[in-house]
């Protein structure tokens, strides 16, 4: 055993000594934005210490933010170097939060191989930008914690190198798991690398990555002002926020920017979700997952016209739709008072010519004569 890898087994035995540590069209900016929860912010007895300066302009990572499909037939070496980053950031207009991150957004940066394929990671932790020690586990990878044990670095530390084999081809999710993982994971630490099979994946018009996660602070949903880690709330499984991308309803036309599509096309939704402890119902509103890889399965035929699928923490799922008439098609956690109220709501917005044969929202019949 080398003296890196000693020293960061034996770091990681001190950390475990210590334990664990708009729905469907009809709500409007104010309904969403967590405003009008007086109810929950006049339960808070004190006052939450003013919101810091943001770090970075948006803690989103851009859904379109995927690396290009695989086009080459023959195994390749890859070197990828992921750095991690504590940012401060907001969750909502007015309401910050210290995030870790991999590389400053949530999700972190996906990552796109094909089976075969070697990877040789370099994993970073900047002391300038840490305040903890972190490691990642990739769900793809055969070996110890998923790479997990080996990557453990503290802040400072000198990176950490590990090498693997994409052995299995599917969809899956990747996250920071120190004895806090649970904190790290809700903190924004987890993205997906995806492993195309040999043959590819079919071609579509776009592709799309998102990330649900629940975020636990001792304030009130919308409650303006710095929001601290809860423990308490992680412990008993009651979040404030369970958002898309880091930001409560920030993939809308009322916070970054909802995403875009035309009528006519294809779209692949690669749907990464971090926990750490809710299962997902994930469904899109006005439309259906016409081809459903469930649980990331990329092998066997996908499911057909799959409403609403349950994605687990610790998943990355895959879902294609097509979009034969125009308007917003809003993608939801259906366990609906999270997406209502907690900010588990993103939108695409599809544009282009009107299609009567399959939706008429003024039907012959109904005009005024």
């Amino acid at each position: 055993m080398t003296t890196t890898a000693a020293n960061r087994r034996q770091f990681m035995q001190a950390l475990g000594a210590t334990g664990v540590v708009a729905i469907a069209g009809c709500l409007s900016n104010d309904d969403v934005s967590g405003n009008s929860t007086t109810t929950e912010t006049e339960a808070v007895d004190e006052g939450l210490p003013a919101a810091k300066a943001a770090d970075v302009d948006r803690i989103a990572r851009d859904p379109t933010d995927i690396p290009a499909p695989v086009d080459w037939t023959e195994p390749r070496e890859h070197d990828i170097t992921i750095r991690t980053k504590r940012v401060t950031a907001e969750i909502e207009p007015g309401v910050t939060f210290d995030y870790m991150t991999f590389e400053g957004q949530v999700p972190g940066p996906m990552v796109r191989v094909r089976k075969g394929d070697r990877v040789n990671l370099t994993f970073e932790v900047p002391e300038e930008t840490n305040l903890e020690a972190h490691n990642v586990d990739f769900h793809a990878v055969y070996g110890p914690g998923g790479g997990a044990e080996a990557t453990t670095v503290a802040p400072g530390d000198e990176p950490a190198e590990i090498s693997f084999t994409a052995e299995y081809a599917g969809a899956f999710v990747y996250h920071c798991a120190i004895p806090n993982m649970d904190q790290h994971i809700s903190a924004g630490m987890f993205g997906t690398i995806l492993v195309e099979p040999e043959e590819g994946l079919p071609e579509v018009d776009r592709e799309f990555y998102l990330g649900q996660h629940e975020i636990y602070t001792d304030g009130a949903v919308g409650e303006e002002g710095h929001h601290a880690f809860d423990f308490d709330g992680m412990k008993t499984e009651d979040p404030t926020y369970v958002v898309f991308n880091g930001q409560a309803y920030g993939l809308t036309e009322d916070g970054v920017g909802a995403m875009e599509a035309e009528v006519g096309e294809t779209a692949r939704v690669y749907f990464a979700n971090g926990g750490p402890n809710f299962t997902s119902a994930l469904h899109p509103i006005g439309n259906v997952w016409h081809r459903y890889y469930r649980d990331g399965d990329l092998l066997s035929e996908p499911d057909r016209n799959i409403e609403t699928a349950p994605v687990a923490p610790g998943t990355t799922t895959v879902g294609e739709m097509e979009f034969p008439v125009p308007g917003p098609v809003k993608i939801v956690d259906h366990a609906l008072s999270r997406a209502g109220r907690r900010g588990a709501l993103a939108a695409i917005d599809v544009t282009g010519e009107e299609n009567p044969e399959i939706y008429d929202e003024t039907p012959a019949d109904n005009e005024t004569q």
